[in-house]
């Protein structure tokens, strides 16, 4: 009975306004000749179609001022009959857009009354103050949405870009029921509770359950980045690998999610939501827009890997597209309602490009949770350190990979000093320097690096400087997003000179018997940990040469090669290229220098938690060895006077 009466006044049991009168509102706010057609949700947004939409797109202030009454993002859109034709609009947009734009490709999308603009200088496309954007929206009515061509070639970008395009029908329902499933009324919730499913007293399938009475979200659903999850079946239970999450644990259908966020694109974070969509899951899956190409990237790449060595992957091509055209985008500090009750802001976390710690509201201000997903609080050149300021922090899950007591990295500018001298003195010597890099993160900071000692007239000494495996790829998908970069990174991509196009980088296409025969030189290949990819090939036939070095500058997980050449194994054995296991005598110099990471150490994590406004009243920690874990939430606890602890996996714990 009390429902009812609420949904006759027009609120839900949260206060707010139901569609019909939140439409209405919107309609009498907006200027009488524009001409409202109608109001829809499209996912987390409202949506306004008009006949007349010169007025709105003329003056801002319509829109913010809406948005702000509303509390939800509102975008306005000239309805499909008042479109002009594609064609005419086509040759419009490009009288009005220069030349120098470099415009690479132009779509129009009418089920959203959109149309994509891909170029070279964005800037150009969008003028000054927004001038030629207006111009196209006012003159054409169709609204323009401007995309950044990589100043390098992707195929990863080219692919996620055609692929959202292709399936625009399906993305306009898909929108509208998500919009729909946001917005449904509900009752408040009493009660907020928290399971650990993965990545907790561990490194690897990291995820994390957030429960109300109404709404179920997971933050992060990662694989382990063991060699055991190649070919791995998820259907043996986790009673028998620590491959996957205890999703099985949990007690519900995956198609009672209402949504998935995720952090940032490493494949221990979201290399197992495919997996959830090729078993029932639907909805929506939350990132920042370069952590969806990013993902792309790395999860194609993964069937890949996993069928050459002759396993079966978990899923397939057709189930990670399935999960691209689920996702919704979000840039930093940009509030979206992922259900009626949970808010979600994301903020940078200093990681890899796009990663975010994630900000969610519970509720009309009953609890406020942030989760770090990974991250960095201290010095790299890629990226501007983790956001330490939030509205308000009731419990922080907080990262732990170097927490230990002992986890204090050198002085950037030493780790630097010892790499460049390193590399140097193996190169006199008449050997190669081989670095097992992630392709996402790690590999564009090394690049950096080599860059700023080896290229230009300072340069310390001339060497090659070998790309291999996916770097190229994921340097190319930096390029399309360079607002997520350093300022200095992003002034020169924005100005041609992309240092991740600098003339010390080679790029290995097809065979590496070149990079063999010739003389001294660095190689930068994907494969971090060394459970795959490009790195392994080169180990495999530098190895036996004492004159070489095999340089690690990131974290190795405990059962990886990586790990077992970093504790000092003389021989592994490996397969050939028919799959018969081999012995390698391992003779190259093998070092690991401390400072690249891009995982706070103990002493950054410590500064984090110090600087983090509001402090937190419970801290959770979790991505690190059990020691690790156990060790910085005493010393958190003892810091901050709070409840520090550190979960299990299967742990559920009542916030609120």
């Amino acid at each position: 009975m009390e429902d009812q009466e609420r949904q006759n006044k027009g609120t839900n049991g949260n206060g707010k306004l139901h569609s019909e009168e939140l439409f209405k509102r919107i309609k009498e706010m907006l200027p009488g000749d524009v001409g409202f057609k109608e109001a829809e949700f499209e996912g987390p947004d409202i949506v306004v179609y008009v006949t007349n939409p010169k007025q709105v797109y003329e003056d801002d202030s319509v829109v913010r001022n809406i948005a702000a009454s509303i509390k939800k993002k509102l975008i306005v859109r000239s309805d499909q009959q008042h479109l002009m034709d594609a064609n005419k609009a086509e040759e419009l947009i490009k009288q009005i857009i220069p030349q120098e734009a470099s415009i690479s490709s132009i779509k129009f999308v009418p089920e959203f009354s959109e149309v994509y603009i891909d170029a070279l200088k964005p800037g150009l496309v969008i003028g000054k103050g927004g001038s030629s954007l207006k111009a196209i929206a006012i003159q054409t009515n169709w609204t323009p949405k401007v995309l950044r061509t990589p100043t390098m070639h992707s195929d990863t970008i080219n692919g996620v870009r055609q692929l959202m395009y292709n399936e625009r029908e399906f993305r306009k329902k898909f929108l509208t029921t998500v919009g729909k499933s946001i917005n449904k009324p509900i009752m408040k919730s009493e009660w907020l509770k928290a399971t650990a499913l993965g990545g907790f007293r561990e490194v690897g399938r990291s995820s994390l359950l957030l429960e109300t009475p109404h709404s179920k979200i997971i933050i992060d659903c990662g694989l382990s980045p063991e060699p055991s999850v190649k070919g791995m079946d998820a259907n043996q239970g986790n009673g028998e690998n620590k491959a996957f999450p205890y999703l099985d644990s949990a007690n519900f259908a995956i198609n009672e999610l209402d949504a998935v966020v995720i952090t940032h694109a490493h494949m221990d974070h979201m290399g197992f939501v495919p997996y959830l969509f090729k078993f029932g899951y639907n909805g929506p899956v939350y990132c920042t827009p370069p952590t969806r190409d990013l993902a792309a990237l790395l999860l194609n790449d993964y069937i890949k890997l996993v069928q050459r060595s002759g396993g079966a992957p978990l899923y397939d091509e057709k189930d990670v597209r399935k999960m691209l055209t689920h996702t919704v985008c979000r840039d930093y500090n940009e509030v979206t309602n992922i259900t009626d009750e949970l808010k979600l802001t994301y903020h940078n976390a200093g990681h890899i490009l796009g990663s975010g710690t994630v900000h969610l509201h519970a509720g009309e201000g009953m609890y406020n949770i942030v989760h770090t997903g990974d991250m960095k609080y201290g010095f790299t050149r890629l990226l501007d350190t983790a956001t330490t300021k939030y509205p308000r922090i009731d419990a922080l899950f907080i990262e732990s990979t170097y927490g230990g007591q002992n986890n204090i990295t050198p002085n950037r500018r030493d780790a630097e000093a010892e790499l460049i001298d390193t590399i140097r003195r193996t190169v006199q010597n008449g050997g190669k320097v081989l670095i097992p890099l992630f392709a996402v993160g790690r590999s564009q900071e090394l690049m950096l690096v080599l860059e700023s000692f080896l290229g230009g007239e300072k340069r310390e000494f001339d060497v090659p400087v070998y790309l291999d495996g996916m770097i190229l790829e994921a340097s190319a998908i930096h390029t399309a997003y360079p607002e997520y970069l350093k300022e200095g990174i992003r002034l020169r991509i924005l100005n041609n000179r992309s240092p991740f196009e600098s003339e010390i980088f080679e790029v290995v296409k097809g065979e590496r018997e070149q990079v063999f025969e010739k003389g001294p030189c660095v190689i930068l290949a994907s494969g971090g940990m060394m459970n795959g990819g490009a790195s392994v090939e080169y180990f495999k036939r530098l190895a036996d040469d004492p004159r070489n070095a095999l340089l690690f500058v990131g974290y190795n997980s405990t059962n990886s090669l990586g790990r077992r050449l970093q504790n000092g194994a003389t021989e592994v054995a490996l397969p050939d290229s028919e799959g018969h296991l081999v012995p390698i005598h391992v003779k190259m110099q093998v070092k690991t220098i401390e400072g690249f990471s891009g995982h706070s150490d103990r002493r950054q994590l410590l500064n984090f938690v110090d600087n983090l406004r509001p402090k937190p009243k419970s801290i959770f920690t979790m991505h690190g060895e059990e020691q690790k874990c156990e060790d910085l939430a005493r010393i958190i606890g003892r810091i901050l006077h709070a409840d520090s602890r550190a979960p299990m996996n299967l742990d559920s714990i009542r916030l609120k």
